[in-house]
């Protein structure tokens, strides 16, 4: 099988979506070292909904230690895409609080630093009425003693979406009590969809993102090509060099030294992750030797 060494610099940290399926964290571990990384994201509950399996069951204890052997560093979570914190409904809004709540929790007891959520959808309402809502739930479930951050996700602007533009994510921020637990991931297909010029002038966007938010902020980048134009306002990821942005844009924000020690997590289609990983770093992946 094709191997990979993770990346020689420890600040740049790189890894993509994994799974968690039957063994926890060690099947993600695996999967992050098939692609020479030495970072990576899961979900730890299902999008489809139901009983959230318990996170006792993720073999942490052992995937701490095999990922301390290897360099693997802080892994982030995504929080399902069923919570919806913007919505007007009630038993909408309070599970989305519910599973938030127990996700903290979750990501506590293994340790990770980074929850990464889309802000919310406002289905009709209006992004000033979704703000208010989203802060109205975030400032009921912070409590100001987390140990990890609460990323907001910056969206593409497409449906009734949240936090399309840097002022809504600020806005957000400035309402939540505990917004000291509050950190952004930004998301290069996104922005470029909604209309930030990542590809031409990322550092533009950048000093756009520290006036508005503050670049401490900033602690976690997806790394997605897009199927749609500039300024399109859709959510449709592509492979690495094979979208709106290219491969040569992409290298530029992965290795801007504005991101060092942030993970840079790919969530590209057809779990082409090494060989995308390798395109980004200019790394060669050898085979492995013929034996028998």
């Amino acid at each position: 099988m094709p191997q990979a060494t993770p990346p020689d610099n420890p600040d740049m940290l790189i890894g993509a979506n994994v799974s968690v399926a039957k063994t926890g964290l060690l099947a993600a571990v695996e999967e992050t070292l098939s692609y020479g990384a030495n970072t990576y994201m899961i979900y730890t509950r299902s999008n489809r909904g139901g009983k959230a399996r318990p996170i006792t069951e993720f073999h942490r204890d052992e995937a701490l230690r095999i990922m301390d052997e290897h360099g693997i560093v802080d892994p982030v979570v995504h929080l399902s895409y069923l919570v919806n914190l913007a919505s007007p409904k009630a038993d909408t809004w309070e599970y989305g609080v519910s599973v938030l709540r127990e996700e903290i929790e979750r990501v506590e007891y293994l340790g990770f630093r980074y929850i990464v959520m889309h802000p919310g959808s406002h289905v009709g309402e209006g992004q000033a009425y979704a703000i208010g809502r989203i802060a109205e739930a975030l400032n009921d479930i912070l409590t100001g003693e987390e140990k990890l951050w609460l990323c907001l996700e910056t969206m593409a602007g497409d449906g009734s979406k949240v936090g399309n533009s840097l002022e809504e994510i600020a806005e957000i921020i400035s309402r939540v009590h505990h917004h000291e637990r509050l950190g952004v991931c930004i998301d290069t297909c996104h922005n470029y969809s909604y209309g930030y010029d990542v590809v031409n002038d990322f550092d533009g966007f950048l000093q756009r993102f520290d006036d508005i938010i503050g670049l401490e902020r900033l602690k976690v980048v997806h790394v997605n090509d897009s199927k749609t134009p500039f300024g399109s306002r859709k959510d449709r990821h592509a492979n690495i060099g094979e979208g709106s942005l290219g491969l040569e844009a992409l290298k530029r924000i992965v290795h801007h030294e504005a991101l060092r020690g942030i993970p840079r997590i790919l969530e590209t289609p057809g779990q082409r992750y090494g060989e995308e990983i390798d395109l980004l770093l200019d790394r060669t992946r050898a085979q492995a030797p013929v034996t028998g």
